[in-house]
């Protein structure tokens, strides 16, 4: 039997709280009493609800990005997995568009944890320590763009199909991440 871990234990019970309630409502110790642990062990491993929220995002698009070029995963079965995760948790991340705001803002989170997620898979890639300035502006760039476009998808102020939403990541910059990859040369 595989038994979860306490901070897999405290993400189940946030979502869980989020089918029903606002984001900003729910609080540390809403988290702790709908699993019967104590605040104490959630600090143990999250600074806030905020953190909680990011490290869980985080780890589902690890998920994704790490499997690029492994057994002939693509980039376009990157992009897909990444537009079926965000169409399958659509109330969730609706609830944390509408309800997180300032420096708690989950599309800020998402923008960081995004461009985390490129920068780590070209540095793997490339074998490089750093990337050139010119290529994290890009990728911040192309981020700050992607994520607003799947928050305006996800609140409905577009209509497109989970394949279209992928399509249209992968052209705004896989594929001069692809051209990269081939030619060696920095974007």
């Amino acid at each position: 039997m595989i038994r979860k871990k306490a901070r897999e234990i405290l993400v189940d019970s946030f979502l869980e709280l989020a089918e029903t309630k606002s984001v900003e409502k729910i609080t540390v110790n809403d988290i702790v009493n709908n699993c019967d642990y104590s605040p104490s062990t959630f600090y143990r491993y999250y600074r806030d609800k905020y953190d909680l929220i990011a490290r869980h995002y985080a780890e589902q698009m690890g998920v994704i990005m790490t499997r690029i070029d492994i057994n002939g995963y693509s980039w376009d079965d990157a992009y897909l997995d990444a537009a079926r995760y965000y169409e399958e948790q659509k109330s969730f991340l609706a609830n944390l568009f509408l309800n997180t705001n300032g420096l708690d803002s989950f599309l800020e989170s998402m923008t960081d944890i995004n461009c985390a997620c490129y920068r780590d898979y070209l540095l793997r890639k490339t074998q490089k320590e750093k990337l050139d300035k010119k290529t994290e502006l890009l990728i911040r760039l192309y981020c700050l763009g992607a994520s607003k476009l799947v928050s305006e998808w996800i609140l409905g102020k577009i209509t497109a199909t989970a394949s279209e939403i992928a399509d249209i990541l992968k052209e705004g910059f896989a594929e001069e991440i692809l051209k990269t990859e081939e030619t060696g040369v920095n974007l």
